[in-house]
């Protein structure tokens, strides 16, 4: 394996990374987070909306009738920094809030039509974009990219993730 690279030549190898390797990895991980955001930021932007806004947008479409209070766990904000996001999404009629049935207090998020047709264009700029990357990277960097993602979540978000994977299947 060439130390300059950050490609070992078999999969054991990567069990003995150098610390170099891991940079380039880190590295790699914040271009390609940048690059993953750019498409949905451009679009964001034009109606002053920012990341914020993009995830919790993301999350109440793919969880309808999710509550604040598991948006917040998702999310790992402060309720101040959420409600600000909230109401503007609200205000702008992209979101819609209702009371819980059940419990009064509780406030259960859905998208609207608006909403879902925002979120859409945005997961559709990030679809091609993940589409066209695990295209080139083939099925076995695809899987293998799932398993590196999921083991650095912390188990608790781990645990969030694996439920709202359930979810949607």
């Amino acid at each position: 394996m060439d130390r300059r690279t950050s490609s070992p030549t078999s999969g054991e190898a990567l069990l003995f990374l150098t610390d170099e390797q891991l940079k380039q990895g880190i590295e790699a991980m914040f271009f390609a987070y940048r690059g993953f955001t750019a498409d949905p930021d451009r679009i964001l932007a034009d109606m002053a909306y920012g990341r914020a806004h993009h995830r919790a947008i993301h999350f109440i479409g793919r969880a309808p009738g999710t509550t604040v209070n598991n948006l917040l766990n998702i999310l790992g904000v402060t309720k101040q920094s959420l409600n600000r996001v909230l109401r503007t999404l609200i205000a702008d009629g992209l979101v819609e809030s209702k009371i819980g049935r059940a419990d009064k207090r509780e406030r259960h998020l859905n998208l609207t039509l608006a909403g879902r047709n925002l979120e859409q264009t945005l997961s559709d700029a990030q679809r091609a974009r993940m589409r066209a990357a695990f295209r080139d990277a083939g099925p076995d960097a695809v899987a293998g990219f799932r398993t590196v993602l999921e083991a650095m979540m912390d188990s608790e978000m781990r645990n969030s993730y694996a439920r709202l994977k359930d979810s949607t299947s």
